[in-house]
């Protein structure tokens, strides 16, 4: 076990009801997590990324360094399934969380605690996760799962939000959900998609609007910084149809 796991406080942490969906696609490498809740500004405690490394999402009753700390292993090539064990085998909290790892090389670990508000549960398949609690049932993360399923060939931040959105349509959480967010990195350090929605009635509506007006400008962002000649976003997109 590794000194980092040793040294860390664990605290019972707070609880958040939330539905998630993590990925990593094979194809370009891009890794990812898409989340919603019914409490504020969950893309800051929720989804943990970097590029190349690992993503990491700690929910339920949790507290958000351990997504850092997850982090840090895999940064240190620790595999998804050891950083997992050896959290459960530390964490005297480690049934009231819920959280999921993918590493880098696209390999899964995912662990519901028996203590999870119901409904609680999560499904994988190749190089992606779906984990719900406090949801108004299993069909939630079934309809999660299959928007993940059925997409395979779509970019990830496409298959993210569909996964976030049929979650959303099953009925996601009883009392409904008030911030929801999207993030997507590639090779740099800095994400291709980084987007929340931190208070708002309908937090899925609100993120497919501002995805909608950002997904086609990533090919300009991802340029830029290596293209100071790229000139303005706004004759950039003009140039090609876009309007946002």
């Amino acid at each position: 076990m590794h000194a980092l796991i040793k040294q860390f406080r664990f605290v019972p942490g707070v609880e958040t009801h939330t539905f998630t969906a993590i990925g990593r696609c094979p194809r370009t490498g891009r890794m990812g997590i898409s989340v919603s809740t019914g409490e504020l500004a969950v893309g800051s405690r929720v989804p943990f990324v970097k590029p190349n490394i690992g993503v990491v999402a700690t929910q339920a009753l949790t507290d958000p360094r351990l997504g850092t700390l997850a982090i840090q292993l895999l940064d240190l090539g620790y595999p998804a399934h050891r950083i997992m064990a050896d959290l459960v085998s530390s964490d005297p909290y480690i049934e009231r969380r819920q959280l999921g790892i993918i590493d880098r090389w696209g390999h899964t670990a995912v662990r519901t605690g028996a203590d999870n508000s119901a409904w609680a549960g999560h499904m994988t398949g190749d190089g992606w996760i779906v984990m719900a609690n406090a949801v108004v049932g299993e069909h939630v993360a079934r309809a999660m799962a299959s928007a993940m399923e059925e997409a395979v060939d779509a970019e990830l931040e496409v298959r993210l939000m569909n996964a976030l959105d049929a979650g959303t349509q099953a009925g996601g959480q009883p009392d409904g959900q008030r911030s929801a967010a999207l993030l997507v990195y590639e090779n740099e350090g800095y994400g291709i998609m980084n987007l929340r929605v931190d208070d708002d009635t309908d937090p899925m509506a609100a993120l497919w609007r501002v995805f909608n007006k950002m997904q086609p400008l990533v090919p300009y962002y991802k340029e830029r910084p290596d293209n100071p000649e790229i000139g303005r976003v706004y004759d950039w997109a003009k140039a090609r149809g876009i309007d946002f």
